[in-house]
């Protein structure tokens, strides 16, 4: 019988993800990195906090957030082959414990950095097929940036972040879409807008 261990953040450092565009599938890799570029030689300052996601990584920060954040009985969620977690916390005579189990799935949304978002992360999704982003933009003033085709497009309208509508189109030219829910995930940006 395979032993199980409680849920909590030291799950966070397992099945480690990555922030390097290099860890992206091509061709998607490529258009990643023409964007970033543009947008880094443009004067944007850009965070990449992360692109390729294992799936059993994607399991553990989609259960924990939907325990944590959208009440899902820690004790109905489906096990992982490959992933020994012990979702629901229990006394020493085996009696469930409710607060105990959230708390613990409270604590590792804090610490994979998804405790603010709208919607759960995906348990299959374009980061764990290579092929997503996350990253935050941000600049001062009205940002001058070289479009795919190799124009100048001037953006003047605020906000000056990722959530730019006129950044959106660029984007789109290089093959990086924008997440197409808005607000929900405000960092997300993939090969086909999911």
């Amino acid at each position: 019988m395979v032993k199980l261990e409680l849920s909590g953040p030291q799950w966070v450092t397992r099945f480690p993800g990555s922030a390097s565009l290099k860890e992206l599938s091509a061709p998607f890799r490529d258009y990643a990195s023409a964007f970033v570029e543009a947008l880094r030689s443009a004067g944007a300052v850009v965070t990449i906090s992360a692109t390729f996601r294992p799936i059993e990584r994607a399991y553990l920060m989609h259960w924990a957030w939907l325990i944590a954040k959208a009440e899902k009985d820690p004790r109905k969620v489906p096990a992982m082959g490959g992933v020994n977690i012990q979702w629901d916390h229990q006394s020493e005579d085996g009696e469930y414990l409710h607060l105990p189990s959230v708390d613990a799935a409270k604590a590792m949304t804090r610490a994979y950095g998804i405790d603010g978002l709208g919607i759960a992360p995906a348990l299959t999704s374009r980061h764990t097929a290579g092929r997503a982003v996350d990253m935050s933009i941000r600049w001062n003033g009205p940002l001058t940036i070289q479009s795919a085709e190799g124009n100048t497009v001037h953006i003047l309208r605020e906000p000056r972040t990722g959530m730019n509508l006129e950044l959106h189109r660029v984007g789109e030219a290089y093959g990086v879409i924008k997440y197409n829910r808005g607000g929900d995930d405000k960092p997300h940006w993939s090969d086909t807008g999911a």
